[in-house]
């Protein structure tokens, strides 16, 4: 994965992707670095993942570079701000003091989208775009309102601040209330806001459901254990049966591996559900008998799709068919490490708080000067074990941390 990568070198540009990869995925990758070191305590990379996040915070500290502006939406904002959240709750190495710290980062990235709720179409929401001249303006799309729900519900729980409580109550509400998530926990892609939101975009992705998951599964750890959020958790849990293969526990992207026309993007969306399925194992012990059967699975199943390249460890894209597929690239790459690595979560300390161990500085008013030209002015709402330990072999667990070096440093 990190073979891709050359911001890191003199003359290039920090935290960027070369093409052909959009700017939203290389926060996803630094997302899936810091998960790495967190994981197996190897730093290599952390010195080139934290000039890569600073570098793309933006003068107003909340990831609105200006060269950016044709590309950003409030979805690839918001995956540079769970990367930055994900530092906060992983303690991972602070920034000097005179730089934007990792929660004040994400607060920008929060305080900013809430800027952008917009009542003017379908009772609320984001709209997928932030600048009206790029193309999806006027889509409001599931990831740019699950990324701004994850965050909200994260940021809840490192602060345990009931404003950001409030949001993530309110954008689940209104995901339930478009449709965009069904009565059986299925999540469809998003909607027209020119045509009210009356019609749904009924593709399913991944990471549509991860970041859901993700968000709940923090606001059940938030509101201790409420029973409203442990159905939620639950119902996505079991709804999650769309993107495992023929009851195989494979995880495989339905909407395009099939039919094999999966495009760059959609190509890393399984890293983000194994990521985030992992982390709901920590936030909502009682998941963890459903969900690590799916991860044990699906990474040994993803070992046999890594076995490509002239080094014989390059991985592809589908996980069922054992056997690598010849499709490579960031995505590919950064899925089976993330799957690998994801089995190790019942050896890792839970994410920290600030009451808890957390050491991030955070910044409440952080963000809200890069506000994009469809914003209004902020609002205000008022108001683990180690899982799977007895039944992962010592050889088994060997071949992951294996897996997840070999996929990184590919």
């Amino acid at each position: 994965m990190t073979a891709y990568y050359t911001g890191h070198r003199p003359g290039d540009v920090p935290g960027n992707l070369p093409l052909p990869y959009y700017w939203w995925e290389a926060g996803a990758m630094f997302g899936a670095l810091i998960d790495y070191w967190f994981y197996t305590g190897d730093d290599t990379w952390n010195e080139a993942t934290m000039q890569a996040l600073l570098h793309q915070a933006s003068p107003t500290h909340n990831f609105m570079p200006p060269n950016q502006t044709k590309t950003e939406g409030n979805d690839d904002q918001g995956f540079w701000g769970m990367a930055a959240m994900t530092a906060a709750e992983r303690n991972f190495p602070n920034p000097p003091a005179s730089k934007p710290q990792w929660l004040s980062l994400a607060q920008g990235v929060f305080n900013s989208q809430a800027a952008r709720w917009d009542t003017e179409t379908c009772a609320g929401g984001l709209k997928w775009q932030i600048f009206r001249f790029n193309r999806g303006y006027n889509y409001k799309n599931t990831i740019s309102n699950g990324c701004f729900f994850n965050i909200a519900s994260r940021l809840a729980l490192y602060t345990k601040n009931d404003t950001y409580a409030e949001w993530a109550i309110k954008t689940w509400d209104w995901t339930k209330r478009i449709g965009l998530v069904t009565p059986d926990y299925q999540f469809f892609d998003g909607s027209d806001d020119k045509l009210n939101c009356s019609e749904l975009n009924r593709e399913q992705w991944t990471y549509n459901a991860g970041v859901y998951l993700h968000g709940a599964a923090s606001m059940y750890n938030y509101t201790n254990g409420d029973e409203v959020w442990r159905e939620r958790v639950q119902g996505i849990v079991d709804g999650l049966h769309t993107f495992f293969y023929n009851k195989t526990d494979i995880m495989f992207e339905v909407t395009c591996e099939p039919k094999g026309n999966c495009l760059v993007d959609q190509r890393s969306f399984k890293a983000y559900l194994a990521r985030w399925m992992a982390a709901t194992v920590q936030l909502a012990p009682f998941t963890r008998d459903l969900i690590m059967p799916k991860l044990r699975a699906s990474a040994m199943a993803a070992a046999k799709a890594c076995t490509g390249g002239d080094n014989g460890a390059t991985c592809g894209l589908k996980w069922t068919t054992g056997q690598f597929d010849g499709s490579i690239g960031v995505g590919e790459q950064m899925a089976a490490m993330e799957i690998f690595q994801s089995n190790l979560i019942g050896s890792v300390n839970p994410p920290v708080s600030a009451d808890s161990g957390g050491t991030s500085k955070g910044d409440p008013s952080a963000g809200v000067g890069g506000k994009g030209e469809s914003e209004e002015e902020l609002r205000h709402i008022t108001l683990a074990d180690r899982a799977g330990a007895g039944v992962v072999t010592a050889l088994l667990m060997m071949g992951i941390v294996g897996g997840s070096y070999f996929a990184i440093s590919e």
